[in-house]
C-alpha cells in the first residue's frame, strides 16, 4: 500500500480538494510509515493491554487473592478516568501544537516517555494506592500517544486503504495482547519489576520508531486564543448536528463494553472458574489469548478487505454482534477449558470481524479533519469509558448468588454487543 504524492501542508486548512474521497492532509510519506504506524498501534497496545490485563492482575494476585476482585476494580475504573479527561484534551491539544516537530510527533514522544515515568512507579510499587498512580501515570503517557497515533488516520490515511489499515492495526493490537500474556508468562515470578519494565520498554521504543520516520503537519498560524469554555467543548459534539457520529460512537461504547467485560476479568475467571492455580494461570491466559488472537486476525484482514472492496461497514459489525454473541454464550456454558476455548476463539473471530470496519467507520463520520485530534480523542472515549463501566457494573454483577457469578458478567456482556449492533443501523452516511 503506498500513499498518494501531495505536498507538504502546513496549516490546519480543510485541502481544496476536500470533494476527493482519498484527500487527507498530510503529505507523502516514507515506504517505512505504514509497517511503524501499525507497530505504534502494536506498542500501546502491548504496553497497556499486558500491564492492565496480565501484569496488574497477577500483582494483586500475588499481594493479596482476596481482595484481588475489587482491587482491580478499583484501579481499572481511576484509570478509566483518567483516561478519559486526557484523551480528548490531548488530541485537542496537539491539534493547536506549533512546533519544528510538527502537529503529533511531540505528544508521540513525549507519551513514551511519561509513559515509562508511570512503569517505573509500577516495577516498585507494592500497594494498591501506589498501583494506581503508577497506572495513572502510565495511562496519562500512553494515552498522549495514543491519541497521536489515532489522529494520523485522519491525516496521513486516504480512505480507499484506511479499512485495511485499522484492520492491520487492530490486528497488530490483538497480537500485542497474546504476545504481551506470553512474556508475562516467561518472565520469573519473583521478578514482579519485569511485568511491568518489559511490556512499557517495548511500547515506548516502537512509539520511538513512528517518532523518527513521521512526516508530520507542522502547524504555522496561530490558533484562537483556548479558552475554559473550549476545555469544556473538548468532550462534546452536539449529537443533532452530528447523528451519524453519536450513532457510530455509541456502536463503539457497547461493543467495547461487550470485550471488555471479558477481558478484565480473564485471568480471575480461569483461577476462580476453572480452577487453575494462580501460579500456572498466566500460562493459560496466554493460550486462551492466543486462540483468540487468531480468530481476531483472520476476521479482521478478511473483512477489512471486504469492506473496502464493497464500500460496507455495517452489515460487518452487525454479523460480529451476533457471532460474538454465540462464543460468550457458549464460554458461559463451558464445564471445562476446551469448551471455553472454543467460545473465546469465536468471541475472537467476532472482535476481529468488528475491528476491520470500526475505525474505519468512526474516521468517516467525523465532522471534519481540521479538528481530527479532537474528534479522534472522542472517539477514544468511545473505548475508555467502557474501561470505567464495566468494573463499576462487573462488582453487583459478580456478587449475584454465592460471588464470583462470571454467568452475569457475560450474559451482561452479550445485550451489551447486541445493543452495538443495534445503534449503528441509524447511521445514513455509511451503508
Amino acid at each position: 500500500m503506498s500513499l498518494d504524492p501531495r505536498p507538504p501542508v502546513t496549516r490546519t486548512e480543510v485541502p481544496a480538494d476536500a470533494e476527493n474521497i482519498d484527500s487527507v492532509p498530510g503529505e507523502r510519506q516514507r515506504r517505512s510509515f505504514l509497517p511503524l504506524f501499525v507497530l505504534a498501534w502494536f506498542g500501546i497496545t502491548f504496553a497497556t493491554g499486558t500491564i492492565a490485563g496480565a501484569a496488574i492482575p497477577k500483582a494483586f494476585a500475588f499481594l493479596d487473592d482476596a481482595t484481588k476482585g475489587v482491587n482491580l476494580s478499583i484501579v481499572a475504573g481511576v484509570g478509566g478516568i483518567v483516561v478519559m479527561i486526557i484523551t480528548p484534551l490531548f488530541g485537542r491539544l496537539s491539534d493547536r501544537t506549533m512546533s519544528r516537530l510538527g502537529k503529533r510527533r511531540p505528544w508521540i514522544l513525549g507519551g513514551a516517555v511519561v509513559g515509562m515515568a508511570g512503569v517505573a512507579v509500577l516495577a516498585a510499587a507494592d500497594s494498591l494506592v501506589m498501583i494506581t498512580v503508577g497506572w495513572c501515570l502510565t495511562q496519562a503517557g500512553f494515552g498522549a500517544a495514543n491519541a497521536a497515533v489515532h489522529a494520523l488516520l485522519a491525516d496521513q490515511i486516504p480512505r480507499r486503504i484506511r479499512a485495511r489499515v485499522a484492520a492491520a492495526a487492530g490486528a497488530a493490537g490483538g497480537l500485542a495482547l497474546i504476545l504481551g500474556a506470553l512474556v508475562l508468562a516467561m518472565l520469573p515470578n519473583d521478578a514482579r519489576w519485569s511485568w511491568f519494565v518489559v511490556p512499557g520498554l517495548i511500547g515506548a521504543v516502537l512509539n520511538v520508531g513512528l517518532f523518527v520516520v513521521l512526516r508530520d503537519i507542522t502547524r504555522t498560524d496561530h490558533p484562537e486564543r483556548f479558552r475554559w469554555a473550549d476545555v469544556l467543548s473538548t468532550y462534546w459534539l452536539n449529537p443533532r448536528r452530528h447523528p451519524d457520529f453519536f450513532w457510530a460512537w455509541t456502536c463503539r461504547l457497547f461493543v467495547t463494553m461487550s470485550i471488555v467485560s471479558v477481558s478484565t476479568y480473564l485471568l480471575f475467571f480461569i483461577i476462580d472458574h476453572l480452577g487453575i492455580p494462580r501460579e500456572d494461570a498466566s500460562g493459560v491466559q496466554a493460550l486462551t489469548l492466543a486462540v483468540f488472537t487468531v480468530g481476531n486476525i483472520v476476521m479482521a484482514l478478511v473483512f477489512g478487505w471486504v469492506s473496502d472492496r464493497t464500500g460496507r461497514r455495517k452489515p460487518i459489525v452487525v454479523f460480529s454482534a451476533l457471532l460474538s454473541a454465540v462464543g460468550l454464550g457458549i464460554a458461559i456454558a463451558s464445564p471445562d477449558l476446551a469448551v471455553f476455548l472454543v467460545g473465546i476463539a469465536i468471541v475472537g473471530a467476532a472482535q476481529g470481524a468488528f475491528v476491520s470496519v470500526d475505525v474505519a467507520l468512526m474516521t468517516e463520520v467525523l465532522p471534519n479533519t481540521v479538528d481530527a485530534g479532537k474528534d479522534l480523542g472522542i472517539v477514544a472515549l468511545s473505548y475508555q469509558v467502557p474501561q470505567l463501566l464495566v468494573p463499576i457494573a462487573a462488582v453487583p454483577l459478580l456478587a449475584i448468588g454465592s460471588g464470583e457469578n462470571y454467568t452475569a458478567l457475560y450474559v451482561a456482556a452479550i445485550v451489551f454487543g447486541l445493543v452495538g449492533a443495534a445503534a449503528v443501523l441509524p447511521i445514513r452516511a455509511v451503508r
